[in-house]
């Protein structure tokens, strides 16, 4: 058996950080509903070892020094390392053993009797972990075997891997945890020391620690984390174990990084994609043994990179500590870019040859690799090809549109503020559309079926003619209306049929946007997204939901919301130009969608919700850069929304995040109505909108749309009542977490009258005690 083994410390060593899992054509996500519909775990199990496999060979064949392994998982990886350390709630029938696959999906989905575990973003990212629940350090130890296994599997093919794991301190931080952090922290990091000695005994030479808090803004008490876990397990990589590679990421370490560098560990990565000038410090400060690895590659964004700028970072360390103390690498994981960009057939020529997804990243990063110390003619033409693409695009006439860019310019500060207070525009609103106390509704889509999938991929591929498509799409809407009215909503959505995704929608609306047709990435679990391209100006052609939404209120006398994605969201959910400020880029959206509402609310559309679920996701990590951040993105959303007249009723949606931070910027944005998550999180995230100074409505949600659980009518009522411990009955909306179309119908039809019936229920109580 040959065994790919890491570069000589004559050269530059190419490596990655984490492999996206859910392959080309979405293997995975396939796989999981085949088995959460009563599929075999031997299928399962079948599909995952074949695309793990596959993934391995890939980066052997690019030529890879560093390969990841333990990077895959069924659902989300820091569940993963909650199982690896036996951090399951008892809820879930405590530990007996190794965690079973049954016992792992009831902690990321919940079942009929046991509420899953909360979920939140991934730093600044629009992927979802499952947030641990720590409380006890005692009842902690090894509960899983997967690093073990797969280092194995890969081992067994031929191709040596650095296993990665979520490093003990980001774990702990990012979990729920009650009690002694300190503790915690030293508990998981002995459990890691035995994984680290399983590791070793079955030959692994480095071990990979992700450490990404170590970018955020730190206590010292959080700082002093660090020393508790690594010296912990140092003792482990100096007695012949795996070394200890550290890997950060998504932020500069500003003042943690003389911490990082200290640290028992051999080696150090940073992403000099957002934080370019840590190298110089990092070069200055490392000590002699230390190996960095230098991600400058993007690991995030889909454009191919400036390989004179990244070169030129890799050469001075080079100089600085010799090519066997650096390592080139992608900025982070690439869990967040699609496959393989090879795979895009259809992509206009010229913009197929300024992306690159997974595969080619990793070819730019051993191309790098190369370079730092290689002068030949073949790795100088590949840079001259790469630099030519650059440059022929950024002067290419598609990106860019004068008008879009006039128009722009002539923004004013007036344009940015509703023409009366929230207290007056509420009374002219309840005067237009009356409303009892907590009303109910629904955030935006209804169930799509496989009927209707597969309807869309046949008007698509010409297989039924537009009026078909159309007269379906027209049945599907009023059924869905006639089923919210016989539920007894107040406030009806018109079901979004016609919508695969809620950016690609409006982005093929647009001009600006192009799309790939295998450019998937993982949200949660088995749900998928593919982000479109923002290539170019942004601009509306034409109308882009007035059609469906004047029909659908055609349909019924109650109130039917207008459905549009916030410009924000737009930005955090494509892969945006590099070229032009992300500012600028938001305008542009906002206008478009200013645009938009003019047009809904002339066709009678009374309530319009605009969603920005990514707003609080693109805040960034460190404090002092917020301020700047939130000015731009509250004002790219009111840019859209402020030319609303006064009686119509503006809404947002936002789920899956911590609001603390942005309250301020939440209530700057001016809304009549704001829904969020608050199920899963059992209303935590209503903290930060409690007290003085909210005065706005708020829709808590009581239903968790990301779990096939349905909750009891009794149970949403509790969660109601918890609600009007912070708000009063005239702000609370009644409303699930999300969006409805990944739910089914049976659910739905079950969940949604108990969700109407709760609100009935407080409703009479509240009357009774008045």
């Amino acid at each position: 058996m040959t065994v790919t083994r890491s570069a000589k410390s004559s050269t530059v060593a190419a490596g990655n950080l984490g492999f996206p899992p859910i392959g080309l054509a979405r293997e995975l996500k396939f796989a999981l509903e085949r088995f959460w519909t009563g599929g075999s775990p031997e299928q399962l199990g079948r599909v995952a070892l074949e695309l793990r496999q596959r993934h391995w060979r890939l980066q052997a064949e690019a030529g890879l020094g560093f390969i990841p392994s333990n990077d895959f998982s069924l659902y989300d990886h820091v569940l993963d390392t909650a199982v690896l350390v036996g951090a399951v709630p008892p809820r879930f029938g405590g530990r007996n053993g190794f965690t079973d696959l049954a016992t792992y999906f009831a902690m990321a989905r919940g079942t009929d009797d046991v509420p899953a575990m909360a979920m939140t973003k991934w730093f600044d990212t629009n992927y979802h972990y499952i947030v641990p629940e720590l409380e006890s350090a005692g009842t902690l130890q090894v509960g899983s075997e997967k690093p073990l296994s797969e280092y194995r599997e890969a081992r067994a093919i031929g191709i040596e891997t650095r296993p990665v794991l979520l490093g003990p301190v980001s774990f702990v931080l990012l979990s729920r945890t009650r009690g002694d952090r300190a503790a915690l922290v030293r508990r998981v990091a002995e459990v890691y020391r035995e994984v680290l000695d399983g590791l070793a005994s079955a030959g692994a030479r480095w071990v990979q620690l992700d450490e990404p808090c170590l970018g955020l803004d730190l206590s010292h008490e959080e700082r002093d984390l660090f020393d508790i876990a690594y010296y912990r397990m140092a003792n482990r990589s100096r007695q012949g174990g795996p070394k200890l590679f550290v890997a950060t990421y998504f932020s500069d370490l500003r003042e943690q990084l003389p911490l990082a560098l200290q640290l028992p560990i051999w080696a150090l990565h940073l992403d000099l994609v957002r934080a370019p000038g840590q190298l110089a410090p990092a070069l200055a400060g490392a000590p002699s043994h230390l190996t960095l690895s230098l991600g400058v590659v993007n690991g995030r964004g889909v454009w191919r990179t400036d390989l004179d700028r990244a070169l030129t970072l890799v050469r001075r360390a080079v100089d600085r500590l010799g090519p066997g103390r650096v390592q080139v690498a992608p900025s982070c994981s690439l869990l967040h870019v699609p496959v393989d960009a090879d795979a895009e057939t259809t992509l206009d020529p010229s913009l197929r040859n300024r992306i690159a997804f997974a595969k080619q990243k990793l070819e730019e990063v051993v191309l790098l690799a190369h370079a730092a110390t290689e002068d030949d003619s073949a790795v100088r033409d590949r840079i001259a090809d790469h630099r030519q693409a650059t440059e022929a695009w950024h002067v290419d006439p598609r990106s860019r549109d004068v008008e879009v860019r006039r128009r722009a310019a002539s923004i004013t500060g007036g344009m940015l503020a509703r023409h009366s207070t929230f207290g007056e525009r509420r009374k002219l609103q309840a005067k237009r559309t009356p409303l009892p106390p907590l009303p109910t509704t629904t955030i935006g889509s209804l169930p799509q079926t496989a009927e209707l999938r597969r309807m869309r991929a046949a008007a698509r591929k010409g297989h039924v003619t537009t009026a078909e498509y159309e007269t379906f799409l027209r049945q599907e809407i009023e059924h869905g209306i006639r089923f919210q009215e016989e539920a007894g909503l107040d406030v009806l959505v018109h079901g979004e049929f016609e919508r695969t995704d809620m950016v690609e929608f409006f982005a093929a609306r647009l001009n600006g946007f192009a799309f790939t047709e295998q450019g998937w990435v993982q949200s949660y679990g088995s749900r998928c997204v593919r982000p479109p391209l923002l290539y170019g100006d942004v601009s509306r052609p034409r109308p882009m939901t007035v059609r469906w939404s004047r029909f659908a209120q055609s349909l019924t006398s109650r109130p039917v919301k207008g459905m549009l994605t916030g410009p924000v969201t737009m930005l955090q959910w494509s892969f945006v130009r590099e070229d032009l400020p992300a500012p600028d880029v938001a305008a542009q959206v906002a206008l478009a969608l200013r645009d938009e509402i003019a047009d809904l609310e002339e066709a009678g559309i009374r309530m319009i919700q605009v969603d920005e679920p990514a707003l609080r996701e693109g805040l960034p990590l460190r404090g002092d850069e917020r301020s700047e951040y939130l000015t731009w993105a509250v004002d790219a959303f009111r840019l859209a929304t402020a030319g609303a007249r006064d009686e119509t009723q503006v809404h947002t949606h936002m789920c899956y995040a911590d609001f603390g931070g942005i309250r301020d910027a939440v209530v700057r944005m001016d809304t009549d109505v704001i829904s969020l998550e608050a199920a899963r999180s059992t209303m935590e995230s209503l903290e930060a909108f409690g007290g003085d100074g909210y005065t706005s409505g708020i829709g808590p949600g009581v239903y968790d749309v990301h779990s096939p659980r349905v909750p009891s009518a009794e149970e949403m009522t509790a969660g109601i009542h918890r609600a009007l411990e912070a708000f009063t009955p005239e702000q609370i909306w009644i409303n699930p977490d999300c969006g409805l179309k990944t739910r089914s119908w049976d659910e739905v039809r079950e969940a949604i009258p108990h969700m109407v019936a709760a609100a009935h229920q407080v409703r009479e109580a509240i009357g009774a005690s008045a």
